[in-house]
């Protein structure tokens, strides 16, 4: 008992939160990362990219993490920013397969980047991808540092989106490229606030209003900032569609439920009570792969 008190104190105490940047951290921090990823290699924080019904959650983030670094036009020798990065799964995908001179990796979330720098340094690799605490709107970085900015999953927190455009535009060199993969809605008119969901919750609440629009708007915004061959693509039948079969599917079979780890069975059964609300919402939202260049 006093434990639910207290899970439900800490998440009054997000949604009460005025400074959006520490709602959001404070929203994630509300998971307890053993029990969160219990059942997984990987601790991704974002929809995934299935390619078939036999995708895997882990195999779904590496995979919307692979796409983002090649529609990014990732190459070795590069400098990468990688700002939003989570617990920073897909920093090391890339590490390993992009093969770029540096990652500077950064979060508002204080734990996300604890782990992510102990997973670093137990591999060797901490010269090679750093993390830091650190706001996407204020990029503690000089001028023209850095070949590809990336966002995966995250900038539609940032307070402001737009902000962060002209953030990463300004750290870019000359030629060089933004990548994010973003959740928006389909239609802007569609209230924020109409997400009544569990599971979409965070939507209603850790969304600035000022990033609420469609790809029409987000392709406006990043050439109002400057951006050129800017390109905002939908993946929503390869990213939505499928993570709802994948756990609509887990939320009604009791016996493959059974299987999960108690703490995650125990989220899945709370937040996906109602799939067809779920559904309904979910019907009101994009998911894109956004690309812009810096003009050389």
């Amino acid at each position: 008992m006093l434990t639910r008190v207290r899970n439900i104190g800490r998440i009054v105490r997000a949604v009460t939160t005025r400074d959006p940047d520490l709602r959001v951290r404070r929203f994630y921090e509300l998971p307890d990362p053993e029990s969160q990823f219990a059942d997984r290699a990987t601790r991704y924080i974002n929809i995934g990219y299935w390619a078939s019904e036999e995708t895997t959650v882990d195999e779904a983030g590496d995979a919307i993490a692979a796409l983002l670094a090649e529609a990014a036009r990732f190459e070795p020798g590069q400098e990468v920013l990688d700002v939003g990065c989570g617990f920073g799964d897909q920093d090391f995908l890339w590490l390993r397969d992009k093969q770029p001179a540096t990652i500077h990796a950064l979060d508002v979330t204080p734990h996300q980047i604890a782990g992510a720098q102990a997973r670093a340094e137990a591999d060797g690799v901490a010269d090679r991808v750093r993390f830091r605490v650190g706001t996407a709107t204020e990029l503690d970085f000089p001028d023209a540092s850095f070949d590809r900015v990336v966002a995966l999953d995250a900038a539609l927190h940032f307070n402001t989106r737009e902000d962060f455009f002209r953030e990463a535009f300004r750290v870019l060199r000359p030629g060089g490229v933004l990548g994010t993969v973003d959740t928006i809605p389909l239609d802007a008119a569609t209230p924020r606030k109409s997400f009544r969901s569990p599971r979409f919750s965070l939507y209603r609440v850790g969304v600035p209003d000022a990033n609420w629009y469609d790809r029409d708007g987000y392709e406006q915004r990043l050439a109002a900032t400057g951006f050129t061959g800017t390109n905002v693509l939908s993946i929503r039948d390869r990213t939505w569609e499928p993570w709802y079969r994948h756990w609509s599917t887990l939320a009604h079979d009791d016996a493959a439920r059974a299987n999960l780890a108690p703490g995650v069975a125990r989220v899945v059964e709370k937040e996906w009570a109602d799939t067809d609300l779920i559904k309904r919402e979910l019907d009101r939202l994009d998911y894109v792969v956004a690309v812009a260049v810096k003009p050389s």
